[in-house]
């Protein structure tokens, strides 16, 4: 399961989204500028309030770390 914790007007999480499409990776996007809940929820899970958070399967991704998400993704380029 991988969720998205973003914004409408970041430039990383939309990065981040358009690269998750292209390498058909379904996720949940949660747009934490309309929903306070979701906002506590990756502050509790991240440590911080920047954007773009990812959680795949519980490992959490501050930022497009393109790596990270790809070793966690098996993501092949």
């Amino acid at each position: 399961m991988v969720k998205v914790y973003s914004t409408p007007t970041c430039v990383y999480c939309k990065t981040l989204k358009a690269y998750l499409k292209k390498n058909e990776i379904e996720f949940e996007d949660i747009d934490v500028s309309k929903d306070e809940a979701q906002l506590q929820e990756m502050i509790k899970k991240s440590g911080q309030m920047g954007v773009p958070v990812i959680d795949i399967d519980g490992e959490i991704i501050t930022s497009f770390d393109k790596a990270r998400i790809d070793e966690l993704l098996k993501i092949k380029n």
